[in-house]
């Protein structure tokens, strides 16, 4: 089980737009920034997806847990609105898993965010 993923990222300010975007059909919002120290805490009870500024070097997966496929969807689309890249659409991916439902994009740095629901 995760509690908590750090990204690294290279322009703080347009990333934070990115996932505060992309995350909210998700029910996750900003709960802890401090531009101070460079980082941007994000969840729906506690901080669980942090950004830090970084290099971008190193590319990260994260996979955020969605209530059912029509919030897939609509992460997918925040994410695309809000500049990231598509990598992979809704859909099912049984080769993962039976009722593995997911969508892929790419943030502006490369690292790869995924909401993913599974299904009964």
């Amino acid at each position: 089980m995760i509690d908590h993923v750090g990204i690294p990222v290279t322009d703080l300010a347009a990333s934070r737009e990115l996932y505060a975007v992309a995350l909210a059909p998700l029910g996750y919002k900003v709960l802890y920034a401090n531009d101070e120290h460079g980082v941007v805490g994000f969840g729906a009870q506690w901080p669980q997806l942090w950004l830090h500024h970084g290099d971008g070097a190193a590319a990260v997966h994260v996979a955020v847990m969605a209530k059912d496929r029509a919030a897939v969807g609509s992460f997918y689309e925040a994410a695309l609105s809000a500049g990231a890249k598509d990598n992979g659409p809704p859909g099912p991916r049984d080769h993962y898993a039976p009722g593995y439902y997911a969508a892929y994009v790419h943030d502006l740095d490369g690292n790869n965010l995924e909401a993913v629901v599974h299904e009964q």
